[in-house]
């Protein structure tokens, strides 16, 4: 170790006598002879000794001798200490206290506790300090146990969070720039079954076995592997030589896990999910990876598990889409920014229009116009469709009374609103359609209620009391993408049920000759036929040519709807047709 001035040590330094200006002082000022203060510092129960002006140690007694080399104090050659101990001797600072480490003459590793105190003489000046150390080699390692024991899992013994993060915030440090770094994170699958099934002792000795083949495995790569709480896992590749780099750890982490495991007379076999991320350092933060790698494994789980996926930028902009859709649904019916279009729903046989279809739009300010199938599915899931479902039935309701004003000689067609189920349990449906129609004037017959198949099939309690309820009110019950679900026609019949709407996946196949599927159309044709014995109305969907009007018209089909007649559009889209504009119609003798 150095000293303040620079000066190179040694032990001939240790053994100089107390310079006479030291002695002579003292004897002049205090009575106390060299020896005497030789005697005192020999005496004295702790390591002590005194420093020159230059930094250099005189008269180091034999407890700090014990200490072997390297003690030497703060020097001129380290600037920061060097600046300390000048401070200290022009009375800057009352002391000067630092930790050092170094190696005892019997070579051993010791930690030292090192204070300077100054000699002031008689005008306060100090040309002399004193120093003392302390031992506190133990200390520093129970400290560093204490440390081990705080940054590592009692029960798997791996580093645990704290630590992992420790690692990964240095690893990404500014010294680390130009490099990159992969994460592997992964859970095992089927864990919580095992702890349900054969308890939380069989589930930690699984857990203690899987962190034992991952050390085995990672730690001579010089990975970092670490356990972040539960059965979840991850394993840090710093310097990562790239994409494949981190996918074939990733691989080598499903290999260790294949063979099964014995655990007191049980053999488990598991397997992991695994999110791979790999990235360059620059630009990186520890927040930020972990994100991604947390996406990335609900990845790697819902495709399937015992499998890694790679985070890949696209889809994730798709998901951060979805989270920034679902966030403004709310906002977004209150700011007006939906609209709604409507498609004709039209008799086969004459082509006249029968009703129109409510298909709502979110006319997003910064993504364009949005077809239903990208937002209400998160509306579903937030439960925005209700609001938004609410403001779909008055605008619907609303648009239909105009029209019937506007052409009073012409029959007035219905408006067919979709409903979600959630609609039915979150809110009061049958009181809302009340208002709805009051507000409106529209006549409840007027108005039909689309619900899918299967969020009517089985339905019990609120719901179905829901049904009958607007349906005693007049309002027409029809069941959308029938075909898709359960096709219970039996259960069909306890239902206040108008009208069916075939799946469009049935319709396609009918603009081929031959049918590709002839069972389909077998099935169809009997779904038509049992429909109006029972009573119900039967609309085709996705209706895109005359030769598929033609074959369901031919089956029996009531009504359609598709490009064939009309693409869905403004209200001013049923005016017109309303006004006179034709509608196509597949006649018997055409």
């Amino acid at each position: 170790m150095g000293r303040p001035d620079g000066s190179p040590g040694g032990a001939s330094r240790h053994q100089a006598s107390v310079p006479a200006s030291v002695t002579e002082r003292n004897e002049s000022c205090k009575g106390v002879s060299a020896s005497h203060l030789r005697d005192a510092l020999a005496a004295a129960g702790i390591a002590v000794g005194l420093v020159d002006p230059e930094g250099h140690i005189r008269e180091p007694n034999g407890a700090l001798r014990a200490f072997g080399e390297g003690l030497e104090p703060l020097t001129h050659d380290d600037a920061r200490s060097g600046r300390a101990y000048r401070e200290l001797m022009r009375g800057e600072r009352d002391r000067v206290r630092y930790t050092r480490r170094f190696k005892h003459r019997d070579g051993h590793t010791v930690w030292a506790r090192v204070t300077l105190t100054p000699i002031r003489e008689a005008g306060g000046a100090a040309r002399w300090s004193l120093l003392t150390a302390e031992d506190i080699t133990g200390q520093r390692e129970l400290q560093q146990r204490l440390r081990h024991l705080r940054m590592h899992d009692p029960l798997t013994r791996l580093p645990n969070r704290e630590l992992f993060f420790e690692r990964l915030s240095s690893a990404l440090g500014e010294g680390a720039s130009g490099s990159r770094i992969g994460l592997c994170y992964l859970d095992v699958d089927g864990f919580k079954a095992v702890n349900d099934t054969l308890g939380h002792r069989i589930g930690d000795r699984l857990l203690s076995a899987v962190a034992e083949r991952l050390a085995m495995w990672a730690e001579p790569a010089g990975h970092l592997v670490a356990r972040l709480g539960g059965d979840e896992f991850a394993v840090l590749i710093e310097g990562s030589r790239g994409t494949a780099h981190a996918t074939a750890v990733a691989d080598a982490i499903l290999g260790a896990l294949d063979l099964p495991f014995d655990i007191e007379g049980q053999r488990l076999a598991v397997s992991a999910s695994v999110g791979v991320v790999e990235r360059p350092v620059s630009g990186t933060t520890p927040t930020g990876l972990m994100q991604a790698a947390d996406t990335t494994l609900y990845w790697a789980k819902t495709d399937g598990k015992a499998r890694w996926t790679l985070f890949d930028p696209e889809r994730n902009a798709h998901r951060m889409t979805r989270q920034a859709l679902s966030s403004t649904l709310r906002p977004a019916v209150e700011r007006g920014e939906f609209v709604i279009e409507y498609q004709p729903l039209v008799g086969i046989r004459d082509g006249a229009l029968r009703g129109a279809e409510a298909l709502v739009r979110w006319r997003h300010p910064e993504l364009g116009t949005l077809a239903p199938n990208r937002f209400i599915g998160l509306a579903e899931e937030n439960g925005a469709i209700v609001q938004l479902g609410r403001w779909v039935l008055a605008e619907s309701c609303r648009q239909a009374r105009i029209w019937q004003l506007a052409h009073p000689s012409r029959v007035a067609p219905f408006v067919s609103v979709n409903v979600a189920v959630r609609q039915v349990w979150d809110s009061d449906l049958v009181a809302d359609v009340a208002a709805i129609l009051a507000e409106t004037g529209l006549a409840p017959e007027l108005l039909q209620l689309e619900l899918t198949e299967s969020a009517v099939m089985g339905s019990a309690g609120r719901p179905l009391q829901a049904l009958h309820a607007l349906s005693e009110m007049g309002v027409h019950i029809a069941i959308d993408d029938f075909g898709t679900g359960y096709s219970n026609l039996a259960y069909l019949s306890r239902l206040p049920v108008r009208g069916l709407k075939l799946d469009g996946s049935f319709v396609r196949g009918f603009g081929a000759q031959p049918h590709p599927n002839p069972a389909d159309e077998t099935i169809v044709t009997a779904l038509v036929q049992l429909a109006h014995e029972l009573g119900l109305t039967v609309t085709a969907e996705c209706v895109e040519s005359e030769a598929q009007a033609r074959r369901l018209h031919a089956i029996g089909c009531d009504t359609a709807q598709g490009w064939f007649y009309s693409r869905p559009g403004p209200p001013e889209l049923i005016d017109s047709i309303l006004s006179g504009a034709p509608l196509r119609a597949v006649h018997n003798n055409a």
